[in-house]
Protein backbone atom coordinates (compact mmCIF):
# COMPACT_ATOMS: atom_id res chain seq x y z
CA UNK A 1 0.00 0.00 0.00
CA UNK A 2 1.40 3.46 -0.89
CA UNK A 3 2.28 5.68 2.06
CA UNK A 4 0.74 9.03 2.90
CA UNK A 5 3.11 12.00 2.61
CA UNK A 6 3.31 13.71 6.04
CA UNK A 7 4.14 17.07 4.46
CA UNK A 8 1.11 17.02 2.17
CA UNK A 9 -1.25 15.25 4.57
CA UNK A 10 -1.71 18.30 6.83
CA UNK A 11 -5.17 19.67 5.85
CA UNK A 12 -4.16 23.18 4.77
CA UNK A 13 -1.18 21.92 2.77
CA UNK A 14 -3.41 19.29 1.16
CA UNK A 15 -5.77 22.10 0.08
CA UNK A 16 -2.87 24.16 -1.29
CA UNK A 17 -1.52 21.20 -3.25
CA UNK A 18 -4.99 20.36 -4.59
CA UNK A 19 -5.52 23.95 -5.74
CA UNK A 20 -2.11 24.07 -7.42
CA UNK A 21 -2.53 20.65 -9.05
CA UNK A 22 -5.32 22.09 -11.20
CA UNK A 23 -2.81 24.41 -12.88
CA UNK A 24 -0.99 23.58 -16.09
CA UNK A 25 2.69 22.65 -15.98
CA UNK A 26 3.98 26.21 -16.36
CA UNK A 27 1.09 28.03 -14.69
CA UNK A 28 1.24 29.78 -11.35
CA UNK A 29 -1.11 31.70 -9.06
CA UNK A 30 -0.49 34.64 -6.83
CA UNK A 31 -0.42 34.58 -3.06
CA UNK A 32 -3.58 36.68 -2.74
CA UNK A 33 -5.57 34.29 -4.94
CA UNK A 34 -4.58 31.32 -2.76
CA UNK A 35 -5.21 33.23 0.46
CA UNK A 36 -8.70 34.22 -0.67
CA UNK A 37 -9.55 30.85 -2.19
CA UNK A 38 -8.56 28.94 0.94
CA UNK A 39 -9.69 31.53 3.50
CA UNK A 40 -6.29 31.80 5.20
CA UNK A 41 -4.37 34.61 6.84
CA UNK A 42 -1.12 35.89 5.34
CA UNK A 43 0.90 34.32 8.13
CA UNK A 44 -0.83 30.96 8.00
CA UNK A 45 -0.51 30.65 4.22
CA UNK A 46 3.08 31.89 4.32
CA UNK A 47 4.08 29.27 6.88
CA UNK A 48 2.52 26.42 4.92
CA UNK A 49 4.06 27.63 1.65
CA UNK A 50 7.47 27.72 3.35
CA UNK A 51 7.07 24.08 4.42
CA UNK A 52 6.04 23.01 0.92
CA UNK A 53 8.87 25.00 -0.66
CA UNK A 54 11.41 23.47 1.73
CA UNK A 55 10.18 20.00 0.69
CA UNK A 56 10.72 20.96 -2.96
CA UNK A 57 7.01 20.64 -3.77
CA UNK A 58 6.38 24.23 -4.82
CA UNK A 59 8.33 27.07 -6.38
CA UNK A 60 7.82 30.58 -5.01
CA UNK A 61 8.68 33.55 -7.20
CA UNK A 62 8.68 37.13 -6.00
CA UNK A 63 8.28 39.91 -8.54
CA UNK A 64 7.07 43.47 -8.90
CA UNK A 65 3.89 44.08 -10.85
CA UNK A 66 3.00 47.73 -11.45
CA UNK A 67 5.63 48.60 -8.82
CA UNK A 68 3.96 46.43 -6.20
CA UNK A 69 5.50 43.25 -4.78
CA UNK A 70 3.69 40.04 -5.75
CA UNK A 71 4.38 36.46 -4.79
CA UNK A 72 3.61 33.72 -7.28
CA UNK A 73 3.34 30.01 -6.46
CA UNK A 74 3.48 26.92 -8.69
CA UNK A 75 3.89 23.18 -8.26
CA UNK A 76 7.26 21.72 -9.12
CA UNK A 77 7.48 18.46 -11.05
CA UNK A 78 8.44 16.73 -7.79
CA UNK A 79 5.45 18.37 -6.08
CA UNK A 80 3.05 17.22 -8.76
CA UNK A 81 4.41 13.65 -8.48
CA UNK A 82 4.24 13.73 -4.66
CA UNK A 83 0.64 14.96 -4.77
CA UNK A 84 -0.35 12.25 -7.26
CA UNK A 85 1.29 9.62 -5.04
CA UNK A 86 -0.49 11.01 -1.98
CA UNK A 87 -3.85 10.89 -3.76
CA UNK A 88 -3.10 7.30 -4.83
CA UNK A 89 -2.36 6.41 -1.19
CA UNK A 90 -5.63 7.99 -0.04
CA UNK A 91 -7.50 6.15 -2.77
CA UNK A 92 -5.97 2.83 -1.75
CA UNK A 93 -7.12 3.42 1.83
CA UNK A 94 -10.64 4.36 0.76
CA UNK A 95 -11.00 1.63 -1.87
CA UNK A 96 -8.71 -1.28 -1.02
CA UNK A 97 -8.49 -3.94 -3.71
CA UNK A 98 -10.40 -7.10 -2.94
CA UNK A 99 -12.89 -5.39 -0.62
CA UNK A 100 -16.44 -4.48 -1.53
Amino acid sequence: MPELDPVIHQPVRLQIMAALSNLGLREQVDFTFLKTRLGLTDGNLGAHLATLEEAGYIAVEKAFVARKPKTFVALTIAGRRAFEDHVAALTSILHPKGHA
